[in-house]
């Protein structure tokens, strides 16, 4: 072996441990201008999510064919599902004679090829930069003869280098309330409860939600509905519009008795605009995930509709609690650290705390100050979330830097955090957006208490599972 090899190793070794060290941690925290594998996605991809979940609606990007390529395969890889999706493909000489040629042209396609109930157009980078007016584009387009004058045509802007994937899904959701709903009747309602998900990637989730709504004889519209796009049958034949919330529910939707939204930091903006413009009777729950926070859920349900919590779901919360006892000793005084959406970690971190275990770090690129304010309180309420970090707008290139110099038990987050995990050899339990190395996980619930036995479950096997494979021989043993 030469001595340049044998340098060369050395060399590699002393980075590496120098990585590791709370010296490059303080470094790597004063990064300013930099940022290293972000845990979010851009807003255009939350649209084309919330697009999905209309009856009959086709998404529209208005932009490049790479960007419509991205939003598509990234929900693709988590789904493993078709994304249908089409852009009017933007180039060089759009960027500097402008959009509207290419809208004009890509509506007209869009509507005679794939023949849509509506169509919901949205922004990528280009066009937000050279500032194209929506708007005024797609009168144009009526004017063309593109599409029939009352066709429906939902808008939104959603420039990529602003937000995240959950404010363009809030950008549009407030744009189809803005541009396809019809005005509120006066007091008159139409008896229906409104459930809007938020950004929620997991079909199970929503299939919970209008389980536990209906359990409880609620009329109810979840606007918008992707289950069925999300996680379509297999039938040997390809529906592009397989599903969704249909059009005369969303028309109507201004009309409802109430709105429920199950995220609060997903769906800022349309909840303003359906609590203070427009009136309706509201609320915002936080996202279900933990017997507490489906017990607060289902307590808002009955408050804003008078309907009793049926004995069945009561039934299911023993059994909810009794799966919680059983993986208590596994999961108790364990370490745990945090990545993901604003809404998931303040979900994820009650369910934690209720359990026993210790959040260490939380790292949400994609959170406010309000977020942090909100989820310190929550720390704040139970002995075992004192001495967490909090750590908003920080990526994980800084969460590596977390557990090599503050170790923890477990990572939980989506799959871009498995080198992380690798590095710091231990376990991740992938829950989140997007899980691109695992199968069918988003097809189980973790919100109701059906989702809290899915993820005791999930958490405690897991560190049986690693203990299974670490321990010598002598400690291998039956029972765990």
């Amino acid at each position: 072996m030469s001595e340049n090899t044998c340098a060369y190793r050395q060399s590699k070794e002393e980075v590496a441990e120098w990585l590791n060290s709370p010296e490059y941690r303080e470094m790597n925290f004063n990064r300013k201008a930099l940022s290293i594998n972000p845990s979010k996605a851009c807003q255009p991809l939350g649209a084309l999510l919330c697009a999905l979940g209309i009856e009959g609606c086709l998404p529209f990007v208005h932009g490049s064919q790479g960007c419509a390529a991205y939003f598509r395969n990234t929900l693709n890889r988590h789904l493993r599902e078709p994304v249908p999706t089409v852009s009017d493909s933007m180039t060089e000489d759009s960027a500097v004679f402008g959009g509207q040629a290419n809208l004009i042209e890509g509506l007209k396609n869009a509507y005679q090829v794939y023949k849509p109930q509506m169509i919901a157009v949205f922004t990528s980078c280009m066009a937000e930069v050279i500032g194209d007016d929506l708007n005024a584009f797609i009168a144009n387009a009526r004017n063309a003869g593109s599409v029939p004058r009352d066709f429906p045509i939902a808008f939104a802007q959603t420039p990529s280098f602003v937000g995240s994937h959950i404010t363009g899904w809030d950008n549009m959701f407030k744009a189809l309330l803005q541009s396809l709903a019809d005005p509120r009747h006066g007091r008159w309602t139409n008896g229906r409860l409104y459930v809007v998900p938020g950004f929620d990637a997991y079909p199970g989730n929503l299939r919970e939600y209008k389980r536990l709504v209906s359990a409880m004889g609620i009329p109810m519209t979840m606007l918008p509905d992707a289950t069925e796009a999300m996680d379509s049958p297999h039938t040997g034949e390809y529906r592009i519009y397989p599903g969704g919330t249909p059009m005369a529910e969303l028309a109507d939707a201004l009309n409802a008795s109430g709105f429920i939204f199950m995220q609060r930091y997903s769906t800022v903006g349309s909840y303003k605009f359906v609590k203070n413009v427009q009136k309706i009777n509201t609320e915002v729950v936080t996202m279900p995930i933990g017997i507490n926070n489906t017990d607060k859920f289902l307590m808002a349900l009955q408050e804003m509709t008078g309907k009793p919590i049926p004995a069945e779901l009561e039934k299911e919360r023993g059994r909810a609690v009794d799966s919680a006892i059983d993986a208590h000793p596994y999961i108790h005084g364990k370490r745990f650290a945090l990545f993901g959406d604003p809404d998931l970690l303040l979900g994820l971190t009650g369910f934690l705390l209720e359990m026993g275990g210790i959040p260490a770090h939380i790292v949400c690129t994609n959170g406010t100050e309000q977020f942090r304010k909100d989820i310190q309180a929550v720390l704040d309420a139970s002995p075992f979330g004192k001495d967490c970090g909090v750590h908003v707008g920080r990526d994980l290139w800084h969460m590596r830097s977390l557990l090599m110099t503050e170790p923890v038990d477990m990572l939980i987050g989506d799959s871009h955090g498995k080198f992380n995990a690798k590095d710091a050899n231990i376990p991740l339990v992938r829950i989140g957006f997007p899980i691109m190395d695992r199968v069918n996980l988003h097809r189980s619930p973790i919100v109701g208490y059906q989702g809290a036995i899915n993820l005791v479950t999930m958490i405690a096997n897991t560190f049986i599972d690693q203990v299974d494979c670490t321990c010598p021989d002598r400690l291998f043993e039956l029972m765990r």
